[in-house]
């Protein structure tokens, strides 16, 4: 197809969505959320967002390199990998106004490259008894657009979004080309994401090519693809490894930050079950230095019960249809329920991998309308209820567990379609 030709199929296709209704309010709504909360934040709240950590971390990466995870140098910390602080650099050569105008228009150019993407990846896995034009892509397209946690990520001037479009993007090379070098480029991109935010690691046990064969009575491991994908994926991670190993200060701050630092224990509106289990703790008054001191005691073993389950299914799954996704899926389910932090504007990583699924799942499959299709819109547009409930009531109740209900039901329909036989 020539240039002129994909121009003009282009500009055919957005002419098509446009006569949707709700993609015309989509497109409107959006860009309301851009603004308004690019104002909010400019204007109201510039002491109290996100984007002021990586602001500061790429100042710290410029002048004081050491530096870089001292909570004293944040409002809130720097808990990614170090090499990340110097993509920030030029945001804060930028000035802070600048800066986050510019860091959000990143998040918005993201977010129409995720939605190509992501219609692409269903058309590529959409099964045949699912309506054949396009109006139900573009709907659920538009909640992801729509969502509220959208709103919360521009406001707060997060990277999800970066998690996003490469876990989709990366997802799209895996499902589409079966090459050994483009399958080497998904794992790398994915092994980027990785690097941006740690708690995608979780996702990569989930690329190794291993599964129980029932026709076959035996495991059935594919070497090769599996050491390319752990390569592309390590190779990012290695590089900052080489970073830790040449400032072993880096690293320990680096696990106290994310792992065993103070500030995983402090009551929050996470809804994580290892966040539940510390608030409660706290509750019912042990003190901080005890839950400093145990919390590893809490997280791994939750970490081994949900990844050792979800691993297992998916290594004795009984469909082969289109594992990557699934095993994305289980990954990121994963960490919300066991990380210490799991926050509402994560979920912007987790609904586009649940709406591919609603559609490589049969049309009026009883998975689809008990667990995926509910838990789309509960984390679309109702999980901020409960965050301002918990808001209201932490003092005598501090406990938001309404998203951890319907991570855990997403975590039971993907299991029971993985474990029954399709026979």
């Amino acid at each position: 197809m020539s240039d002129q030709d994909l121009l003009k199929n282009i500009k055919q296709k957005l002419k098509n969505f446009w006569s949707i209704p709700i993609f015309k309010y989509t497109i409107i709504i959006h860009l309301l959320y851009f603004v308004l909360s690019t104002i909010l934040t400019l204007v109201f709240f510039r002491s109290q967002n996100d984007f002021l950590a990586y602001y500061r971390a790429g100042e710290i990466a410029l002048n004081d390199f050491m530096e870089l995870y001292n909570p004293d140098n944040y409002t809130w910390s720097f808990r990614y990998f170090p090499l990340v602080a110097f993509y920030f650099i030029p945001f804060y050569l930028l000035g802070f106004d600048l800066g986050f105008v510019v860091f959000n228009s990143v998040n918005l150019i993201l977010n129409i490259i995720i939605s190509v993407y992501l219609y692409k990846v269903i058309m590529l896995i959409r099964r045949e008894d699912h309506e054949d034009n396009d109006d139900r892509i573009i709907l659920y397209i538009c909640i992801f657009l729509l969502s509220l946690p959208q709103l919360f990520n521009y406001f707060l001037g997060q990277i999800n979004l970066y998690i996003t479009f490469f876990t989709i993007f990366s997802l799209y090379l895996f499902l589409k080309n079966e090459q050994i070098k483009m399958q080497f480029l998904a794992s790398l991109i994915l092994g980027v994401a990785g690097i941006f935010k740690p708690i995608t690691i979780f996702m990569f046990p989930f690329l190794i090519l291993s599964h129980y064969s029932y026709n076959e009575k035996k495991f059935k491991f594919e070497l090769s693809r599996s050491i390319i994908k752990s390569i592309g994926i390590l190779l990012p991670l290695a590089i900052n490894g080489i970073v830790f190993i040449l400032y072993p200060t880096l690293w320990q701050d680096f696990t106290a930050i994310n792992i065993t630092g103070e500030a995983n224990t402090l009551v929050n509106f996470s809804f994580s079950i290892t966040k539940l289990c510390t608030n409660f703790l706290f509750f019912i008054g042990i003190p901080a230095n005890l839950l400093v001191q145990y919390q590893l005691y809490i997280f791994i073993p939750i970490l081994l019960i949900f990844g050792g389950i979800g691993f297992f299914i998916f290594i004795f799954r009984r469909v082969p249809r289109n594992a990557v996704i699934y095993g994305y899926t289980f990954g990121i389910l994963i960490m919300l329920l066991t990380y210490f932090d799991s926050w509402n504007h994560h979920l912007l990583i987790l609904t586009p991998l649940l709406t591919i699924i609603l559609f490589d799942l049969p049309r009026n499959s009883e998975i689809s309308g008990k667990y995926i299709k509910p838990s789309i819109f509960f984390f679309s547009f109702f999980d901020i209820v409960f965050m301002g409930l918990f808001l209201l009531t932490k003092i005598f109740f501090p406990f938001n567990f309404a998203s951890t209900i319907f991570l855990i039901l997403v975590f039971i329909g993907l299991s029971k379609y993985y474990l029954k036989n399709p026979n």
